[in-house]
C-alpha cells in the first residue's frame, strides 16, 4: 500500500528542493529520498546507514553496496534490490560481477572472505538469526571480527529500509533513474 504522505505531505521548501533535483536529473525524485526528507530528523538521528555504508571499514563501497543489495533480493526488495545493485556495479566498475553474485553467490567470481560474509548476511536475512557456526565458518574463511561487525551493520540498515521500502510502496524507478541515484550515493553518500 503507498501511503500518499510521499507525495503530498512534504513542507514547501522540500517540495522546491525535489523542483530542483527533477530539473537537474531530469528524473522524479526517488522514494527514498521522498522518506529520508519527509522525516529528517529520524534520519539525521540515526545516521545508521551512512555509518555502515561509507564509514572506516576494511570492506569496500562495493563491497557494502553489493552486501546491501544480497539483502534486498535475500528479502524480495525489488526497489533496494535495483538500487543497491547499481551502486556496486559503479563502484567496483563491474556490473557482471554484482549480476553474478545476485544470481549465484556460490559460484560467482568473487574472493572467499566475501563469499562467506555474504552467506551469512543471506542467512541472517532469510533466518532471523545466525549462531556460532555461521560465524566460525566466515571467520575461517579469513574474515575478521571487525569485518563481520561492519557486514552486520549493512545488514541491519538494509533490513530496516528493506521493509520501509515495501511498507511505504516505493515505486520502481527507471534504470536511468536508479543510474543517476548512484552516481549521487557514489559521490556524497547517505547523508
Amino acid at each position: 500500500m503507498r501511503l500518499a504522505i510521499l507525495d503530498r505531505g512534504h513542507r514547501l521548501g522540500t517540495r522546491i528542493l525535489f523542483a530542483i533535483i527533477r530539473a537537474a536529473s531530469r528524473h522524479p525524485v526517488l522514494d527514498v529520498i521522498k522518506l529520508v526528507k519527509y522525516r529528517p530528523d529520524f534520519w539525521r538521528a540515526q545516521g545508521i546507514t551512512h555509518e555502515a555504508m561509507r564509514g572506516p571499514s576494511a570492506w569496500s563501497v562495493g563491497d557494502r553496496e553489493l552486501m546491501a543489495a544480497l539483502v534486498a533480493r535475500t528479502n524480495g526488495c525489488q526497489w533496494c534490490t535495483a538500487a543497491h545493485s547499481e551502486v556496486a556495479a559503479g563502484a567496483y566498475r563491474d556490473r557482471a560481477r554484482v549480476d553474478a553474485v545476485l544470481a549465484e553467490l556460490d559460484t560467482a567470481p568473487i574472493e572467499e572472505p566475501l563469499r562467506a560474509t555474504l552467506k551469512l548476511l543471506r542467512t541472517l536475512a532469510r533466518e532471523r538469526t545466525v549462531g556460532a557456526d555461521d560465524v566460525r565458518a566466515v571467520l575461517a574463511a579469513g574474515v575478521s571480527r571487525a569485518q563481520i561487525e561492519d557486514a552486520l551493520a549493512v545488514a541491519f540498515a538494509f533490513n530496516m529500509t528493506t521493509r520501509l521500502a515495501d511498507a511505504f510502496g516505493f515505486t520502481m524507478a527507471t534504470p536511468a533513474a536508479f543510474a543517476s541515484g548512484a552516481k549521487y550515493l557514489l559521490a556524497r553518500g547517505y547523508r
